[in-house]
């Protein structure tokens, strides 16, 4: 991929994610109202969330700005990257705006939500929540791509590599059990899906072989930045389970500084690795 195309993606994912911001808003200003009629019977049972649970009541407002800012962070991450890497040629930092393109489809979660109050039928419920986890394993493997790049994969392989990340995405999302009744959404605004630990192994298991390739390429370029963008994919890695599943007050400044963090250990030392080239 050329760098005029490639910086096409970036104008394209600038307004795609900016649209998704905007929706965010407006499902935001009709959702505060929706939540103290909401009684929330199941709580979300990830591990950040048990152990901040013990501390903080859940709290849906908490989630909304949750899902704001995944929102703002993608708008505004894509806008730097664009701006960041213009002139500069990085195979890896296509698949790192992926990464944080895909946050933008979180507000969906704010429809399901309104479901109840505007009378949406099921199927779309459905459609609307493989969407989020298209975008999660889409991001997800995305950013174990740019790590793979760094290793040393060719770059000539971008659109190769891309259509797989799609096709595999779409295989694993188009195969999950997912409980379409909104009056089973958790107490983070996700909807109650099968294979619940096997996911979560996935996920785990891939950000650990991401942040593990960016240290091997760290060895195999003689390049200590790839610690460092390493050591950024593990703190994006715990922003995004935060803002993703975490109920209450503490998500939203924790996953914020953890993402925020991690973004800019990747993209500035990315920038500084290839500046040069």
């Amino acid at each position: 991929m050329t760098l005029s195309e490639r910086n096409l993606v970036f104008k394209a994912g600038i307004v795609f994610t900016l649209l998704f911001l905007l929706s965010c808003i407006g499902a935001s200003v009709l959702a505060i109202p929706v939540y103290d009629n909401i009684n929330i019977t199941h709580y979300s049972d990830s591990f950040l969330n048990t152990f901040t649970g013990n501390f903080f009541d859940a709290n849906l407002l908490a989630v909304n700005i949750c899902i704001l800012i995944l929102a703002i962070y993608s708008f505004l991450s894509t806008f730097f990257i664009y701006n960041f890497f213009k002139k500069t040629q990085s195979p890896e930092i296509l698949f790192v705006c992926f990464f944080v393109m895909s946050f933008s489809l979180e507000m969906l979660r704010l429809v399901i939500l309104l479901s109840n109050t505007y009378e949406i039928p099921s199927v779309y419920l459905l459609f609307s929540y493989r969407i989020i986890l298209f975008g999660r394993y889409f991001g997800i493997f995305s950013l174990f791509a740019a790590s793979v790049f760094a290793a040393g994969y060719q770059s000539q392989g971008q659109r190769n590599l891309i259509l797989f990340i799609v096709v595999t995405t779409l295989i694993i999302v188009l195969g999950v059990p997912i409980e379409t009744d909104t009056a089973k959404l958790n107490s983070s605004l996700n909807m109650i899906k099968g294979y619940t630990n096997i996911f979560s192994l996935i996920e785990a298991g891939t950000f650990l072989i991401t942040t593990i390739s960016f240290f091997i390429a760290a060895f195999i370029r003689n390049n200590r930045k790839f610690l460092l963008i390493g050591a950024g994919s593990f703190l994006v890695f715990i922003g995004r389970n935060i803002l993703l599943t975490v109920d209450n007050w503490l998500g939203p400044p924790l996953g914020l500084l953890c993402l925020a963090a991690g973004t800019w250990l990747i993209c500035t030392k990315l920038h500084k690795v290839y500046l040069w080239y």
